[in-house]
This record gives structure tokens, sequence and C-alpha cells, in this order.
């Protein structure tokens, strides 16, 4: 059996835009599909050490929905300054109400690889909070995902 790695070098890396709708679609399921979007590893070209993923733009992440009992006022978002007394506690459903953007971008980059592939691979992320989004030129594509289709 002739199994042949591929390596793709870096211009013939093919990244397409997408748009994805967050509307009722459960926060972590959706995140995971958008990260694994991101990283491309849905593309039979994939390699661990290189950034193949897409471009994606989520619109409607004020509308996600969460579930799961009392995780509006238990789950708990931190941010530390560095300085005494400078951490900032966010509960999620303060975080949805003021912040979306910042809620799913923080979702999904758990979910990344950390160091400098992920991060590149998360600035290839667009959240908006309402439908409308400023990549009209780039003409994305509608994303849908199958396994979220009936899951509310």
């Amino acid at each position: 059996m002739n199994r042949e790695t591929t390596n793709l070098k870096k211009e013939e890396i093919v990244r397409k835009w997408y748009v994805v709708d967050a509307a009722n679609k459960p926060l972590g399921r959706l995140a995971s599909e958008v990260a694994t979007h991101l990283m491309g590893k849905q593309k039979p070209s994939w390699t661990p050490n290189q950034d193949c993923g897409d471009f994606i733009i989520v619109i409607n992440c004020e509308k996600v929905a969460v579930s799961g009992n009392n995780i509006m006022t238990n789950k708990k978002y931190y941010n530390v300054s560095g300085y005494n007394g400078g951490m900032r506690v966010r509960t999620l459903k303060e975080m949805l109400e003021k912040y979306p953007e910042e809620l799913f971008e923080r979702v999904v980059w758990g979910m990344l690889p950390k160091g400098r592939l992920g991060r590149a691979m998360a600035k290839k992320l667009f959240v908006y909070k309402g439908s409308e989004h400023k990549h009209e030129a780039q003409k994305p594509e509608v994303l849908t995902f199958k396994k979220l289709e009936g899951v509310k």
C-alpha cells in the first residue's frame, strides 16, 4: 500500500471565505466546528504544522444557544492584567449580553493550538453581532453544519 504524505507549500494553500449563522446553535458545538475549519482539518491536504484553514465569518453571535443548569451564572471568564487586584471576572450571562464577539472568540481560541500557529489561525476568524458584516467583497459562501441542523 503506497501512502504518500502531502506537504503543501505556502503558495499552494487554497483558502475560501465562509459565513456561519450562529443563531440558535449550541455555543460549544458550533465553536468546535468553526475551529476545525480554521485549522483546515476537513481538507485532505491538512498538515498539522501549517496553517491551511479557511476564513470564517460568524454572524448573529449574540443569539447563540447555551444549555445547562445554572451555567449562565456559574461559568466565569477571567482576565488578569498582571497588577495586584487587576483580575476581572465576568459571568457567561454578562459576556453574552455585553461582549458576545469576545465570548465567541474566546471559546474558539480554547479549541485552537496554542502558540504562533494558533494565533495565525485565530486571525482568520471574524465575529459580528448582527447579521451584517463588512466582507462582501470576498464573496463568502454560506457554511452549514449537518451535525447542528436539528440540535437546539
